[in-house]
């Protein structure tokens, strides 16, 4: 089946994806939210998923830590995977938890030879565990650290090292590009085309605690801007349709307002297709 476009489910929304019948459509959910024993969370994921396909994307693994994977979060991230039998599972370039402290933000750091060789051991140990390839999502990035690497050498590596995909996240790319500077057309062409296995595009905001604005915050609260549309666009064009993620996790809309940047998203997905005609949209 050609690469189609998604949402990401969020439980108040339940209703309207399900009686969705926009060709194509997914849902990708964060994997800890249902890292449960039962309720009416894994129950309203286990209906959607009967009319749905899933991707599951996860947000605690902590893959850039100093430390080897947390075997009782692996574990649990194996149970969701394998009783929700998703078509992509997905996870972070970054760290969260260390020494039993766990920290709500997905943190830097420094690339360079140590941090890819502790970065290759824990992705080998998540794919075993899994019986999974993993995409790794590039971050946003708000300060500089002293690299070694650029981040698409870097990421390269990881995926000749450990055949791991990639899951590339065009506001996270326009983002870090404007907070440090540099380009995030060359950042996206300079990635390897074969392991992409999902792009993610989404909203951000300018930081309110700065007073002299300049810097983007990676908030999932706004629609997609016109400038990553046109980065997704020279994307595609470039490595042809991938499975593709419209992300909002915060001042959520109505479905129907995602609906129509879904349905942008699956047009220009139609038109990077090999011999595509006229672009056209779904709706419900």
């Amino acid at each position: 089946m050609a690469p189609t476009a998604g949402l990401g489910f969020k439980p108040e929304h339940f209703a309207p994806a399900l009686s969705c019948p926009a060709d194509g459509l997914w849902f990708e959910v964060h994997a800890e939210n249902y890292m449960i024993a039962g309720g009416p969370r894994l129950a309203m994921l286990e209906t959607l998923r009967s009319g749905h396909p899933l991707s599951i994307h996860g947000v605690g693994l902590s893959l850039a830590a100093d430390a080897d994977p947390d075997p009782q979060s692996l574990a649990a991230l194996r149970t969701v995977v394998e009783r929700f039998r998703p078509f992509v599972v997905s996870e972070h370039l970054a760290w969260s938890s260390w020494g039993g402290a766990h920290f709500p933000d997905l943190l830097p750091f420094p690339r360079n030879r140590e941090s890819l060789l502790r970065l290759v051991r824990n992705v080998d140990i998540a794919q075993q565990v899994l019986g999974r390839r993993l995409l790794i999502e590039n971050p946003s990035a708000y300060l500089p650290l002293a690299h070694e690497m650029s981040e698409a050498e870097f990421l390269a590596r990881l995926v000749q090292r450990t055949d791991c995909g990639l899951l590339v996240d065009v506001n996270n790319a326009y983002v870090s590009a404007c907070n440090l500077g540099g380009d995030a057309g060359a950042y996206l062409a300079a990635l390897p085309a074969e392991a992409i296995g999902e792009i993610h595009l989404a909203g951000h905001s300018p930081d309110a605690g700065v007073p002299s604005g300049g810097l983007l915050i990676d908030t999932h609260a706004a629609p997609v801007c016109d400038v990553v549309w046109q980065l997704y666009a020279d994307l595609l064009a470039r490595i042809g349709p991938r499975p593709t993620l419209i992300e909002r996790d915060d001042n959520l809309p109505a479905f129907d307002v995602l609906l129509e940047e879904r349905e942008h998203a699956a047009a220009l997905l139609a038109a990077a297709a090999p011999g595509a005609g006229e672009v056209y949209a779904v709706a419900c």
